[in-house]
């Protein structure tokens, strides 16, 4: 089968589903995150398209029925028109959509009307997905709702900073976090003084504006006070819930994701998700990131991934497999609610050993505590006896992951 330009010559291909009357997936972003997605899948024998704009692990899978590598899905409007282009050609009609990024997650809720011509479309509507895609409405809306977040700061102006205290560290980060994330291959920068807070509010307007910049108290604690509530929520509930606590991360300060995880038992957690989650109306698959405070002991939100997360593919692990729930509810099947495990633990090696090895050198981490935590380890993000391709090919291509994403 043929495709046009857009689509470079190393697409894997295999024959069309069309006629079979089979319901797949389509999975956009074919990194970690996307292969736990085709692995869970696949086992259940769902046929499964990757679509990417990067050298993916995804690819090599034993689960991927279509691999199609193309320019760039960056640009929503663009990667809308690549998915459904690819949708046709590959008669792909009735699949359903996974977004593994921010930015084709806002594409899918600004185009769902279109993309539901073609495709089942788990994505919220824009009314809804707009509580997720900027900060600001985020951290608004759970003031409103009762829900702890970081005391934060909106400045447009160099002197809006004087009204901020510098008596702790400060992040400064963005509202709209794909705006920063492809510059800086960083979540947030610290700000130790008001010199600092000074030096890289200018550096942060000058690369997405001054008007996107937010300055927030930074909350005691490493890596290891930081929480995550994934769920499939549909109706009001939660029907598939894990909570777990983020022992490593990376970078170590502001992590960009979780390298070590372990399932627990956090209702508090579930409390406030379930609060946010009733209030915008969502439905589908999402992640919330909290941080204990040690001053107040109360978990305070930090983030609101609407979409598949890193450390999701421990939930198969653990009990729940959310993307198969999610595809189960989009085909009309039954569900049963369902709840992690508490104890079980995930690592991603690529970025777990910079980590720790961080955390050894300046005395935040022990051998004895590390060693212990490598032999308590449940399931790897990428490495499998039953699917080794991908976590070779991750090893070989570190050196690109390093330089086009900073892993």
């Amino acid at each position: 089968m043929s495709l046009t330009a857009k689509v470079p010559s190393d697409a894997k291909i295999l024959s069309p589903l069309v006629g079979e009357g089979r319901v797949g997936a389509v999975v956009v972003g074919g990194d970690y995150q996307g292969l736990g997605i085709v692995r869970s899948l696949g086992r259940h024998g769902v046929p499964v398209c990757i679509i990417d704009d990067e050298r993916s692990i995804s690819r090599y899978s034993r689960y991927a029925t279509h691999t199609v590598r193309v320019a760039d899905l960056r640009d929503q409007d663009a990667s809308v028109d690549t998915v459904l282009e690819i949708g046709e050609r590959l008669g792909l009609d009735g699949w359903v959509l996974y977004p593994t990024r921010e930015e084709t997650v806002a594409a899918f809720s600004r185009h769902r009307d279109r993309l539901a011509q073609h495709f089942r479309v788990p994505t919220p509507a824009w009314e809804t997905i707009r509580w997720a895609w900027d900060k600001r409405n985020t951290y608004g809306l759970a003031q409103q709702l009762g829900i702890p977040v970081p005391r934060t700061w909106y400045p447009h102006e160099p002197s809006d900073l004087a009204a901020i205290p510098t008596d702790t560290p400060l992040a400064i980060k963005p509202a709209i976090k794909e705006h920063f994330l492809y510059q800086t291959k960083a979540k947030a920068w610290m700000a130790r003084s008001r010199a600092e807070l000074e030096q890289l509010f200018a550096r942060a307007s000058a690369l997405i504006g001054p008007g996107e910049v937010m300055v927030q108290e930074f909350i005691p604690g490493d890596g290891s006070q930081q929480f995550g509530y994934g769920v499939f929520f549909k109706s009001g509930d939660a029907v598939g819930r894990m909570a777990v606590r983020r022992l490593r991360q990376h970078p170590p300060d502001f992590g960009r994701a979780s390298t070590f995880v372990e399932t627990a038992d956090v209702p508090q957690l579930e409390d406030l998700s379930v609060r946010l989650l009733r209030a915008v109306n969502y439905y589908g698959l999402a992640e919330l990131e909290y941080k204990l405070d040690s001053r107040d002991g109360q978990y305070k939100l930090l983030d609101f991934n609407a979409r598949t997360w890193g450390y999701h593919s421990l939930g198969t692990r653990a009990g729940v497999d959310f993307p198969y729930l999610l595809f189960k509810d989009q085909i009309g099947e039954p569900l049963d609610g369902c709840q992690a495990i508490a104890g079980l633990r995930w690592m991603r090696t690529v970025t777990d050993v910079p980590a720790s090895l961080v955390g050894l050198i300046h005395g935040q981490l022990d051998w004895r505590t590390y060693l212990r935590s490598l032999r308590s380890l449940n399931t790897e993000a990428v490495f499998s006896l039953r699917d080794p391709l991908p976590g070779l090919v991750e090893v070989a291509l570190l050196p690109y992951l390093a330089l086009k994403r900073g892993f």
